[in-house]
């Protein structure tokens, strides 16, 4: 018989049963409710619900079964539904009448809200951490790329003469903003929702300030309705895990691009990388496609979620089921995304003598000559104008613009002097980009130490 069958007289039909039933995505909530579970026992202890002797019953079996459970030695059941009538299943078979008590001033709707949350709070920290490895990766790559010089794009064209090292570090400044996000969606979801019961709290004297300081939370969840039927830390951890993923794909598509022919700025290792059944000469970026690819299952996860929720009246309704596995899901595809990524980065090699060739064409410089001028007197857009009409010039004659000659120079302008070939070099247009976070060399050194310095307070 089932734990809530009292009321009916007829067996739950086998295919309602399976289709109502969680326990095949849901069973890896089994620590978290267990845990839950021993500080609701303690709490129902300590106000004299319970006594002290079920409690210890209690407390004894639940530790026994996730030892069974973590040994592989358990079976669940998809007959008890979910991972939370299983294990008071297990409990009651074990300890008899005291493993009945457990349940005492409290209902399944705060105990998955409780155990979801548990859950979601957990594995903010385990991709946080993966985050911060990729954050010291690309801090390394970028050390050792502080003078590389490649060009910059605005729409895919070659714009201004950047640094490999700056460009990595603007990744590195996103990821930081998505363990920022992370964390703030931790502080928010951290509020304990055992206690609400049902929806309407309960009439024992229970204490929720202990089981939420227990459980490690900030504190109780203020109101009971809510406690049960809020998922937006959920919604708001999706919506993370979907920004966080957008990063990546940018980044792989920029990967992409690099390794191409066409490009050839980096090459990636062997270990990260596919061959052809069909052509030998491929080596083609895969690790790098499959995370651009896996964004959009992100995504749709958090719009899965978003309209299960859209039209639900408080309190609680079965369609908050559907809650877990496109959570589970997201995570999995992050968990899978990070580590392989992080490991494509580390050991792929640069090519900076392709990036300086690619630097060399485009007029990347073209900006720095309208500086030389304006810095020489002539008015902005007159030095505009007249740059413009150099880079027509050397396009008619396929020169750059540090081919041309001094008198080519002075026939649109006399205030062209010697000294504008060094303010034309590529690695002087770059060291001279002082700017508060530009790619000159103390500028990515700043921005490195800051980075070192975010994660190394998160690893203390």
């Amino acid at each position: 018989m089932k734990l809530w069958g009292g009321r009916f007289s007829k067996e739950t039909d086998s295919l309602a049963n399976d289709f109502q039933s969680s326990i095949h995505f849901d069973q890896r909530l089994y620590r978290q409710d267990i845990q839950g579970s021993m500080a609701h026992s303690e709490m129902l202890a300590a106000q004299g619900i319970i006594s002290q002797a079920d409690k210890a019953a209690i407390q004894a079996g639940l530790t026994g079964i996730l030892a069974d459970i973590e040994a592989g030695n358990v079976a669940f059941s998809p007959v008890n539904e979910d991972i939370h009538m299983n294990i008071e299943a297990l409990l009651t078979a074990r300890v008899g009448e005291a493993g009945k008590r457990l349940h005492t001033a409290r209902s399944r709707n705060d105990q998955v809200a409780l155990d979801f949350r548990m859950y979601v709070r957990q594995e903010i920290g385990t991709v946080i951490g993966q985050l911060l490895e990729l954050e010291k990766v690309l801090c390394r790559q970028a050390k050792e790329h502080q003078g590389t010089v490649m060009p910059g794009y605005t729409h895919l064209q070659r714009a201004q003469p950047v640094s490999f090292a700056q460009h990595l570090l603007a990744y590195a400044a996103q990821f930081r903003r998505d363990v920022t996000r992370l964390e703030d969606c931790r502080t928010r979801l951290n509020e304990c929702p055992l206690g609400s019961g049902a929806l309407a709290g309960t009439t024992y004297p229970i204490d929720r300030l202990q089981t939420a300081q227990a459980l490690g939370f900030d504190r109780p969840c203020g109101n009971s309705m809510d406690g049960v039927s809020d998922r937006d830390y959920a919604l708001e951890f999706l919506s993370a895990l979907s920004i966080l993923m957008m990063h990546l794909s940018r980044f792989s598509e920029e990967v992409i691009l690099w390794c191409s022919w066409e490009f050839k700025f980096v090459e990636l290792d062997e270990a990260y990388s596919t061959g052809s059944s069909i052509m030998p000469q491929k080596k083609n970026p895969d690790m790098a496609e499959l995370v651009r690819g896996k964004t959009g299952r992100v995504y749709g996860d958090l719009i899965s979620l978003l309209t299960v929720m859209k039209g639900l009246p408080l309190a609680y309704n079965k369609d908050m089921q559907e809650d877990k596995e496109p959570v589970f899901d997201a995570l999995d595809t992050v968990e899978l995304c990070l580590p392989v990524f992080t490991g494509m980065i580390g050991t792929m090699k640069v090519l900076p003598d392709n990036m300086r060739k690619a630097a060399g064409r485009g007029f990347i410089n073209a900006t720095d000559c309208a500086d030389y001028l304006t810095k020489k007197g002539m008015p902005f857009r007159d030095a505009y104008t007249a740059t413009g009409r150099l880079v027509a010039a050397c396009t008619a004659k396929g020169k750059t613009l540090e081919e041309l000659t001094l008198e080519e120079l002075q026939a649109v302008s006399p205030l062209f002097e010697s000294d504008v070939y060094e303010a034309l070099k590529l690695e002087n247009c770059m060291a001279l980009r002082r700017s508060f976070g530009g790619p000159a060399s103390g500028e990515t050194t700043r921005q490195i130490q800051e980075i070192e310095t975010f994660v190394a307070e998160r690893e203390a």
